[in-house]
């Protein structure tokens, strides 16, 4: 008789292949851009910056990290239930970001070749880490008896249209934002070994130095196009993006909270931490920074959590479909609202490095 408890409860395009995830406003996005606009910016500005974490990429300091060891070889049916759904959700989320980086950085490399010999090495470089990672990830899904059609995946996900600018905040802070996430639990579990369940967390200490350099690279690429940084209009795209970051991530991990209190953490507190160290590492760069010490900040996020609850009822309700929509509708305009107050706060002006502020 199977134990259907410890089968994931996933829809399979064929078996031992998943479905992948519905895409939704949270969900991990596929980016493209204007590649010619990319191939013509002049990076002179920040030239030798940019050959130095060239030659990092290229020493490739984790070639030999990434391999299971025995500690893989065993059977996983200890993480069931609800906690398996979670588990495999974590990996397939986190897998579908890292090949959406390796997508986009393999045809950036593959444009820039003729034109910008340096950028296009970078980027070639990035996708050879992001598709490790993502390689790595998948893998662990097979531990339970699942997987991506990543193929599948490059043909059947939208793709979103950003300018090289848009492309270097999302990026930087995607990149960034991942490092204080991994090395938060990586330092975790390293505290807590009894709430390692699953031994890939112990290679997040080098994977989150990957999204290190890689941050570094978008920090030099900014750095070298003054437009990104030094005016007006970099300050609201700033905000635009740390909100939209740090909103999605806030808002996707209270919903799977029940995923970080099987390895020890509590979801909120592991949220601010990770904010809160981010907004300060992209203070370095960006011209301004948000406010997430406000109390204003987390309440207003917490509204929007329990209006997607609300949201999430009136979907699995038994109302029919063209009646939802108007159940939905002020749903949809509070959280539009909090948005609209969260951006409209106070920023923190950064100081540059010639003591004055940008």
């Amino acid at each position: 008789m199977v134990d259907t408890l410890k089968k994931p409860a996933f829809e399979e395009m064929r078996p031992g292949v998943k479905i992948p995830a519905q895409e939704t406003i949270l969900t991990p996005r596929f980016y493209t851009t204007d590649f010619e606009a990319m191939a013509q910016m002049d990076i002179s500005a920040n030239q030798d910056e940019l050959e130095a974490i060239l030659e990092e990429f290229r020493a490739d300091y984790n070639r030999h990290h990434f391999v299971r060891d025995a500690e893989f070889e065993k059977s996983w049916d200890s993480i069931d239930g609800e906690k398996r759904r979670l588990f495999v959700e974590f990996l397939e989320r986190s897998c579908t970001a890292e090949f959406s980086g390796f997508l986009l950085y393999k045809e950036l490399g593959r444009r820039l070749k003729d034109k910008s010999p340096v950028l296009a090495e970078c980027f070639t470089l990035m996708s050879r880490d992001e598709a490790r990672h993502a390689g790595f990830l998948n893998k662990a899904m097979s531990d339970f008896n699942l997987a991506l059609d990543l193929g599948f995946l490059t043909k059947s996900k939208k793709y979103t249209f950003f300018q090289p600018k848009f492309i270097f905040y999302a990026t930087y802070l995607s990149e960034k934002i991942g490092y204080w996430r991994y090395i938060t639990i990586y330092r975790h579990l390293e505290a807590h070994p009894e709430d390692r369940i699953y031994p890939i967390f112990r290679f997040f200490e080098n994977w989150c130095q990957d999204e290190n350099r890689h941050g570094d690279f978008f920090d030099a690429i900014m750095r070298a196009q003054p437009n990104c940084l030094n005016d007006w209009q970099a300050k609201l795209w700033s905000r635009f993006f740390l909100l939209s970051v740090f909103a999605t991530m806030y808002l996707n991990d209270i919903q799977r909270s029940g995923f970080y209190a099987s390895i020890g953490l509590d979801a909120r507190e592991y949220d601010k931490h990770v904010i809160e160290k981010t907004n300060e590492t992209a203070g370095r760069v960006f011209p301004v920074i948000l406010n997430v010490e406000h109390p204003e900040f987390y309440d207003r996020l917490e509204v929007c959590i329990k209006n997607n609850q609300k949201l999430t009822a009136i979907v699995n309700s038994k109302t029919p479909k063209f009646l939802q929509l108007f159940q939905k509708l002020p749903y949809y305009v509070s959280n539009g609202w909090q948005f609209v107050r969260l951006y409209l706060m106070k920023p923190i002006e950064m100081v540059s490095a010639q003591g004055v502020v940008r």
